[in-house]
């Protein structure tokens, strides 16, 4: 044997176990970090004027309390604690400007408006309980208060339309919606002083007693049906939310390789071609200010107006509900997120603060998510393999801003979506726990059992929204353009007969003709047009299309109806004026027999051509539940909105100018990256990101509903 043999292999066995300890090292070892791109630099100036929208700071609102504590001249309980014989702000909030001030400031030059609080006070202690609204200013030198609540809804509030406070609900179980017992009791609670209160009516399992005494003298002798429910556990049992299976392989994850493409400084957002600023109301939640597209502004506000819940069932509470819950504050409920499941991990979490039945303002932490979406599919695309090898497409790459609100049993997924075809969609997702009734009678007629003594009841949601659209300009014309048929002679033979699709247009011109009934037949293509018209000739516009499977509306005959007569019509059209900045009122919730605020008074017929124009959209569905709604509903399927999207507003599509776009043709080399960026992916996302810590603060000083 040589004897330099064994030398060579000692070194060709050291080579090879230095290379493998190389390649496992290199394998264990963390790609590189994710390097952000510079930040979008926005203008200072669009920044700050997007301020007179912003919301108010805690410091303004502790300013407002002490202001009211002492120039009103009586004494305030904090209402965490008031009785409804007390003195109490219910809440304060942003009064927001009237348009007109705005727009010169915005686009005029003109003096920033006063920057108002508007305050809600509850005043029991009066010989004349009332609610009285005060508008409230200048901050941050406070000077005055004006009573608006006569202008506002054409008389004084009554006290007992006033909404409950939260102090008033109490709950025990995990999700006690779907453990209903079969006992309720109607409670005459008119009088301030709760000693006064009584028990007016009980219902047991079917039966109707005149009051608690004959009700117990009736299971005393024997003739009461008595149905054994077992006690739920404070977990719920088969309501727990607890998952039924351990964590098992992660789920996938979104993040962005070169840090987020969006800016969101103060209450302003800037995305591609997209700038708006956004708010949070505490009665109606979510809102959009100054929303403009290529620096244009398309709408002027874009808001959240109303939930309404309509329930069916045999049993007094269930057949007696109607929810409507900006009455108990779709704001004011809405819920810090769970990084990861409510929004994307990496998305920009913002605080919140309202002050709401108390005399300090309350934050919410990660109460808002703004986050950049690729939606697994393209905006558009095509691959031609005829005369011409090519392939074009764009990723739906679309930027998410997204609260949740959790009022009673039901949470709201409120989404504004931007997409970079310069179109915008109103989305809502329903979730939460289903509202029941105890299983009796003829109970299957109301919905579906769902457990042993629980009967799923059905329930209509609908939602309304407030869009106030500015395409080209504040004034606008309303115009319907769809199909029919016309039957003609082929040009070449006579005896042949064509059916062939036209086109028909329309302009509304008034109010009435704008309203369209819940389940009417609406034009499929309506839009707000502008004064100017495209390269092509054709008016510029914006157009309204509603995705919806509402149940039916309520009947007209009923003598609530006027107090949701907003959910008459899937759209209405009106004028705008400042004098009817919602469709509906917190105190309808009480008194719907005598609405504060009644839509259907805003259609009174004035001609809308020419106009400065607000669309009142409503969105719903029919939810009958089921089993599979144990232990809760899923948003799949209970999603409904609206879209907003160019018409002739741009002389082609502006999404090709999106730095996004992927094109290349089979004579290219579609592996280089200055060709096809996507080849580039390999490189330029093997980043791993930084992900910060999970946290949640939604268990610290939270109110209960």
């Amino acid at each position: 044997m040589n004897p330099k043999l064994p030398y060579v292999l000692l070194v060709g066995a050291a080579v090879i176990i230095f290379i493998l300890s190389c390649m496992l090292l290199s394998r264990g070892r963390r790609s590189s970090s994710c390097e952000s791109q510079p930040r979008i630099v926005e203008k200072t100036g669009s920044t700050s004027q997007s301020l007179v929208f912003a919301d108010l700071t805690p410091k303004e609102m502790v300013q407002v309390v002490r202001y009211l504590q002492g120039n009103l001249g009586v004494q305030l309980v904090d209402a965490s604690r008031a009785k409804p014989s007390d003195n109490c702000i219910a809440s304060v909030d942003l009064q927001v400007p009237a348009k007109a001030e705005v727009l010169r400031f915005l686009d005029g030059g003109g003096a920033r408006p006063p920057r108002e609080a508007l305050a809600v006070l509850y005043f029991g202690n009066q010989p004349d309980p009332n609610v009285t609204e005060y508008v409230v200013g200048p901050l941050p030198l406070l000077a005055y208060h004006r009573d608006v609540t006569v202008q506002k809804y054409r008389g004084k509030v009554p006290y007992h339309c006033r909404p409950m406070l939260g102090s008033e609900y109490e709950q025990n179980v995990s999700g006690f919606f779907v453990h209903p017992v079969g006992l309720e009791v109607l409670v005459d609670h008119s009088s301030l002083d709760i000693s006064q209160w009584a028990v007016s009516r009980v219902f047991y399992n079917g039966q109707y007693y005149r009051d608690m005494v004959q009700l117990e003298s009736a299971y005393v002798q024997g003739r009461i049906s008595v149905q054994k429910v077992r006690k739920a556990p404070r977990d719920g049992d088969f309501s727990s939310m607890k998952p039924r299976a351990p964590s098992a392989a992660l789920f996938p994850l979104q993040y962005e390789p070169q840090g987020p493409r969006y800016s969101v400084r103060n209450n302003h957002v800037l995305f591609q071609a997209w700038s708006f600023a956004f708010g949070m109301s505490v009665n109606t939640g979510l809102r959009l200010f100054d929303v403009r597209h290529k620096g244009e502004r398309v709408a002027y506000e874009i808001s959240v107006q109303e939930a309404l819940s309509v329930y069916g069932s045999n049993c007094p509470g269930g057949m007696s509900t109607r929810y409507m819950d900006g009455s108990f504050g779709i704001g004011r409920y809405t819920s810090p997120l769970v990084r990861g499941v409510d929004c994307p991990y990496s998305a920009t979490y913002i605080d919140t603060h309202s002050l709401s039945e108390t005399l300090r303002p309350s934050k919410r932490k990660a109460s808002l998510c703004i986050f950049e979406q690729n939606l697994g599919s393209p905006l558009r695309r095509h691959y031609s393999n005829l005369q011409s090898l090519y392939y074009g497409g764009l990723v739906n790459s679309a930027l998410v801003v997204r609260s949740i609100a959790t009022v009673g049993n039901h949470d709201y997924v409120w989404d504004f979506i931007f997409y970079q075809n310069g179109a915008i969609e109103g989305k809502v997702q329903a979730t939460g726990y289903a509202s029941s009734s105890f299983l009796h009678g003829d109970g299957l007629r109301y919905g579906n059992r769902v457990w042993e003594h629980t009967l799923g009841t059905i329930h209509t949601h609908s939602i309304n929204y407030k869009v106030d659209l500015d395409v080209g300009g504040v004034k606008n014309s309303l115009v319907a353009h769809d199909m029919a048929f016309e039957m003609v002679r082929a040009p070449w033979s006579l005896e042949q007969q064509i059916e062939r699709p036209r086109l028909t247009k329309k302009v509304l011109d008034t109010e009435d003709q704008a309203a369209f009934r819940l389940q009417s037949k609406m034009p499929r293509y309506i839009y707000f047009a502008a004064n100017s018209k495209n390269k092509w000739g054709h008016q510029r516009g914006y157009r309204i299309q509603i995705t919806s499977f509402a149940g039916d509306h309520v009947p007209e005959a009923s003598s609530m109806e006027r107090a949701i007569s907003w959910a008459r019509y899937q759209l209405a059209v009106t004028r705008r004026k400042e004098e009817e900045p919602t469709s509906t009122s917190i105190y309808n919730q009480n008194d719907p027999w005598t609405p504060t605020v009644a839509f259907a008074d805003f259609i009174n017929n004035e001609t809308i051509t020419n106009e400065d124009l607000v669309a009142w959209i409503t969105t719903g569905f029919l939810h009958i539940p089921h089993s599979e709604d144990i232990p809760n509903t899923v948003t799949v399927g209970n999603s409904v909105g609206f879209l907003l999207r160019p018409y002739n507003y741009y002389d082609l599509d502006p999404s090709i100018y999106s730095h996004d776009g992927v094109f290349f043709t089979s004579e290219q080399d579609f592996m280089a990256c200055e060709i096809n960026p996507i080849a580039c992916l390999p490189k330029t996302a093997s980043c791993l990101p930084n992900f910060p810590p999970f946290t949640f603060d939604g268990f610290q000083n939270i109110s209960r509903l």
